[in-house]
């Protein structure tokens, strides 16, 4: 049965102070929902109609199910137009990388679009990055429209939040630290590493002062277009351009 309480702590959840107060997110959608059942991370309760759940009850099976109408879904969706199930989940813990010297890392400065940072995920998962690391001010992971854009990527891509100023400070004698500028090196005439940290910044004003003081070295991206209608990518396409580098380079 779906109470008055749950929808309450459910809708709660679309702020992160309730998600961080009770611990909790939500993910929706059939796809998200049947690769978080695959994951590790811990179920509390699924919402789901009779429909999707008589198509779905393999899928489904040993966890807390609660069947609903299509009318008290949409009382609990974030989305527009609802998906048929919905999962809610505890937010495990951080698992911070300390050894980084073998390791592939995005770092993400100060991005503040939802749907960025869940296709970064994405792209992540793609290509196999070890983690991403995450400034305090980066919008959070458990946000809702984050968690639809990474598509059940969530489950697999270790990201976590730190400092970031003391994070490449600390690892900066380990690995080498890139960052993505206007006025870096080109990309595709660069001999690029096996491991490395790749910091990318603020989808308005780049990376922070503060941040590229300890960048080793800088890349950019150029453009093809002398006419240059374009002034910038996207921060996503961004990421996905040069981790195909970074991953095309090591493949050799």
């Amino acid at each position: 049965m779906l109470t008055k309480n749950k929808i309450k702590l459910i809708n709660s959840l679309t702020k992160k102070k309730f998600r961080k107060k009770e611990g909790l997110f939500f993910c929706e959608g059939e796809k998200i929902t049947k690769t978080l059942l695959k994951s590790n991370f811990d179920v509390i309760e699924i919402f789901t109609t009779k429909n999707f759940y008589e198509d779905n009850k393999t899928d489904l099976s040993n966890n807390n199910i609660t069947i609903i109408t299509e009318a008290e879904l949409k009382k609990i969706s974030a989305l527009s137009t609802p998906q048929q199930v919905l999962a809610l989940v505890k937010i495990p813990e951080q698992h911070i990388i300390n050894n980084v010297s073998d390791k592939r890392i995005i770092a993400l400065d100060k991005i503040q679009d939802p749907g960025n940072l869940g296709t970064i995920i994405r792209i992540a998962d793609w290509f196999g990055i070890d983690a991403i690391v995450c400034s305090l001010d980066t919008v959070d992971l458990f946000n809702p429209k984050v968690v639809q854009a990474t598509m059940g990527s969530i489950f697999s891509v270790n990201v976590f939040y730190t400092n970031l100023e003391n994070f490449l400070s600390s690892q900066k004698n380990k690995t080498q630290i890139f960052g993505t500028f206007m006025n870096g090196q080109n990309i595709y005439h660069k001999q690029l590493p096996k491991s490395a940290i790749i910091v990318l910044g603020n989808e308005a004003n780049g990376i922070s002062q503060n941040i590229e003081k300890i960048i080793s070295e800088k890349l950019s991206i150029p453009n093809f277009n002398h006419n240059k209608t374009a002034e910038s990518l996207n921060v996503a396409i961004a990421t996905a351009i040069i981790c195909s580098e970074f991953s095309r380079n090591t493949a050799k």
